[in-house]
């Protein structure tokens, strides 16, 4: 929002006349709007897959607000990347949110004596236990069927780290199925 107030108290140079940052703000706007039209339907199914289908289009407006009214913003020369980021990170809140509410209906059930009804198949809970970075590479391999490549572009990361939360993630899916 600075960055904003800015541009609007910028004053023209002298002997021009008008106001110089209503351009740049027109052209910044337009940018971010072909910006979010362009990556909007890709992030809400990567948001999809992190958060569930009824939370993913409020964690891409969050995670888009959030970045583009940011100070790095200007300066960013892959958008694409930075808003999965975005919505990554955004997912991430999320589920520390959503996980700490979860512990606390627990805690408040287990006082009372009766344990919270299960609601999902076990697959959907087993792929929630993960990390939220492993849910993020499981959605794009499995959902967007992306190769370790494209989701390293995607999310800004080297390829052998997607390879590795790939591999941890199917570990760990493997074991808690298994159970």
């Amino acid at each position: 929002m600075r960055r904003f107030e800015k541009r609007v108290t910028r004053r023209a140079p002298s002997g021009v006349s008008g106001d110089v940052g209503a351009k740049d703000r027109l052209r910044d706007t337009k940018r971010d709007e072909e910006i979010y039209a362009k990556y909007a339907d890709d992030l809400v199914r990567f948001a999809m897959g992190l958060v569930g289908r009824d939370d993913a289009a409020d964690v891409v407006s969050a995670a888009v607000l959030r970045a583009m009214n940011g100070t790095a913003w200007s300066e960013v020369r892959n958008p694409r990347a930075y808003l999965y980021r975005a919505v990554l990170n955004q997912a991430r809140n999320e589920h520390r949110d959503r996980q700490r509410r979860w512990d606390k209906a627990l805690r408040t059930a287990r006082t009372g004596g009766t344990e919270p009804p299960e609601y999902r198949p076990e697959v959907l809970e087993a792929v929630k236990r993960l990390s939220v970075r492993q849910r993020a590479v499981i959605v794009l391999t499995y959902w967007d069927d992306l190769a370790p490549v494209d989701i390293a572009a995607r999310l800004d990361i080297s390829e052998g780290s997607v390879r590795r939360h790939l591999a941890r993630a199917r570990a760990k899916l493997k074991g808690m199925l298994h159970e």
